[in-house]
């Protein structure tokens, strides 16, 4: 029987009623760092995904980089999320938290005057989301050798805080501009130490501690595709470090392709790693599906479309158009943009079907 994206999965511990997994998007809605009723209503009406990615969420106070994202180092945070999961797993869904660490690419703004920390004290030349607007990314002071055993520390108690949240399992943030990929990067990290020498050093070393609160293994973000600024990378400086991780606890690899995919470009990948592979940006119904037949993936995740749509798995089931989202509403926090997106049943007179 030919794979499509309505085919079950198994996923580790988890049976996923379809391969449609909805990714992680910042949406800028917590309190002070703590999920609320409206990310439990949010959620909860995703919940037809065959899994659910959190949006990042902050593994310590230090970690912070971007207003109104959640976190996962506090009681108060856990005590919220557990309300969340509890609603999500109420209407059928599985969740996993994405954990997040924005390292250099913060700002003394958010984070009470102090500089941020990044592997060498250069700055990333990014524009960082404070409280007072977009401000440019300052240089970071260069971590200490303390500074890394923290960060990883850090994960290894917010991977346990999701488990206590009722996650069923997290998935580790090392895409885009974050910590992670500015360890692997060689314009970024100037170190002399292990985690210079060998830049994939810290990301296997916050496996290995987000793995300890699980019996299995965490997920592992990748973007090999990524092409933005002083980030920008190429697939085959990823060829290695996939082939590593197939040896770590990972539990499954999600990679961020270029924006309209051709499900080959993800062969690459597929050959270095065993476990399952879930690929992300820029699908449809019909490439989505493609991509599972050929075995090139075992799940496809959506992002965007997730918001405007969060009956997205009817839509592509019944192959109804899909809505447009609001993108001056994606980050401007309270439920406008947010949970007021109706559903394609709410448009459709069934009675003269």
């Amino acid at each position: 029987m030919t794979t499509t994206l309505l085919s079950p999965l198994t996923l580790g511990d988890l049976t996923l009623p379809n391969r449609i997994v909805m990714a992680p998007l910042t949406r800028a809605r917590a309190t002070d760092g703590v999920p609320t009723e409206r990310h439990a209503t949010y959620y909860a009406q995703r919940a037809t995904a065959g899994l659910i990615i959190t949006e990042g969420t902050w593994v310590s106070e230090r970690a912070i980089g971007f207003v109104g994202v959640p976190g996962l180092y506090s009681e108060a945070q856990v005590t919220g999320w557990r309300r969340v999961t509890d609603v999500v797993r109420a209407h059928g869904g599985r969740m996993i938290a994405q954990l997040w660490h924005s390292g250099a690419v913060s700002h003394p703004d958010l984070l009470g005057g102090t500089r941020p920390a990044g592997p060498s004290a250069i700055d990333p030349q990014e524009i960082c989301h404070t409280p007072s607007g977009p401000r440019p990314t300052v240089t970071p002071r260069e971590m200490t050798a303390d500074d890394i055993r923290t960060a990883i520390d850090d994960y290894r108690t917010a991977s346990a805080n999701a488990r206590r949240a009722g996650f069923a399992g997290v998935e580790i943030h090392a895409l885009g501009t974050s910590l992670v990929p500015q360890f692997l990067n060689p314009r970024l990290n100037r170190r002399t130490d292990t985690y210079g020498t060998d830049r994939a050093t810290l990301l296997l070393e916050i496996i290995a501690a987000a793995a300890d609160p699980w019996d299995h293994g965490v997920g592992v973000r990748l973007a090999p595709w990524w092409s933005d600024g002083r980030f920008a990378t190429d697939p085959a400086h990823h060829d290695d470090l996939v082939t590593e991780l197939d040896r770590h606890p990972v539990a499954h690899l999600h990679l961020r392709g270029p924006g309209t995919p051709d499900p080959d470009v993800f062969t690459r990948h597929r050959r270095r790693f065993t476990g399952p592979l879930i690929v992300n940006h820029g699908f449809t119904r019909a490439t989505a599906d493609a991509a599972l037949a050929a075995g090139t993936a075992d799940a496809v995740s959506f992002g965007t479309p997730f918001i405007a749509n969060p009956d997205l798995v009817s839509r592509l089931a019944l192959d109804l158009p899909l809505a447009q989202g609001d993108p001056a509403t994606y980050y401007t926090g309270g439920a406008a943009g947010y949970l007021d997106y109706p559903t394609a049943a709410a448009g459709i007179d069934w009675t003269s079907s």
